[in-house]
């Protein structure tokens, strides 16, 4: 496996489908155009030639109760497959694998995957954005967290983070590590700083940035509402309102690039290339096709 860029992608992916520079992020394998998370959707979004395919694919790895790590963002099962009454609100984390395979996303009959199978079907030239949604137990908070809270919590998410690194490790992907949780991106600096991570904002841009200092991230991943001197600039969407802080400026002084999140129209997607993101995700392709 390829580390340690501090981009948002490799350069050897610079060919792909991209809005006037402007990395494109396949978000859950674009979930628009085929049912999110699954194996069906990564083939698709980087089964084109390299001028077709997104710069870099996003995906939500967390364990199941069988300790196998499979693919799906939902903390239960309800919005994304039809559980029988038993399983009703049961929480991934807490179901064992032959359960979940029996199940299937969005009525597609695509099954969950694991996290093994996602490296086997995409292409090792598209780099993966591995986003850890929960470490098999109880997590603690998202966002910042107390330099105690930030030692508790590394060693909460650590055996998960070593799974997952111990899979990405046999394949030849280059990768970027996000979370929303300063635990989960401590953990992985603790296992191998070498790996590029991304901290996910959400509440608050000063305590993001703090985050990203200390452990010195790559990138980070903001709502398209946070970023500054757009017309989306704190528009209805997550959280808010946000101090009128230049994030794209900031991050990019500090070296680190800016994939935003989850972007819906063309015209949010021209704003936020004129704003100088690196990356933009799309739950569909044509929202960043060129004009």
């Amino acid at each position: 496996m390829q580390r340690g860029r501090s981009t948002a992608v490799p350069e050897s992916v610079g060919e792909s489908i991209a809005t006037s520079g402007t990395d494109v992020i396949a978000h859950r394998g674009f979930a628009d155009v085929a049912p999110e998370n699954t194996l069906a959707a990564l083939e698709r979004a980087t089964a084109a030639g390299d001028e077709g395919r997104p710069a870099m694919v996003e995906l939500d790895v967390m364990p199941c109760a069988s300790g196998e790590l499979v693919v799906f963002h939902d903390a239960t099962l309800d919005r994304l497959t039809d559980p029988p009454a038993a399983l009703a609100g049961r929480s991934v984390w807490e179901t064992p694998l032959e359960t979940l395979r029996g199940l299937d996303v969005l009525d597609s009959g695509e099954p969950i995957p694991l996290l093994r199978e996602v490296f086997d079907v995409v292409p090792p030239d598209v780099v993966l954005n591995v986003e850890l949604k929960h470490p098999g137990v109880p997590p603690g908070p998202t966002g910042m967290l107390t330099p105690e809270g930030v030692d508790r919590e590394r060693a909460r998410w650590r055996p998960f983070v070593e799974r997952v690194l111990d899979v990405a490790a046999i394949h030849d992907h280059d990768l970027l590590v996000s979370s929303f949780f300063e635990g989960a991106i401590a953990a992985v600096r603790d296992v191998d700083p070498s790996v590029p991570v991304a901290n996910v904002f959400h509440d608050a841009i000063e305590e993001g940035f703090t985050v990203a200092d200390r452990h010195d991230c790559e990138a980070v991943h903001a709502p398209w509402n946070m970023i500054y001197g757009t017309p989306m600039f704190n528009e209805e969407y997550v959280s808010g309102p946000f101090d009128s802080i230049d994030l794209v400026g900031r991050a990019h002084d500090d070296g680190r690039a800016v994939n935003v999140w989850t972007v819906e129209t063309a015209e949010q997607a021209r704003s936020l290339r004129d704003a100088g993101v690196d990356g933009i995700m799309v739950d569909d392709p044509a929202v960043v096709a060129e004009n």
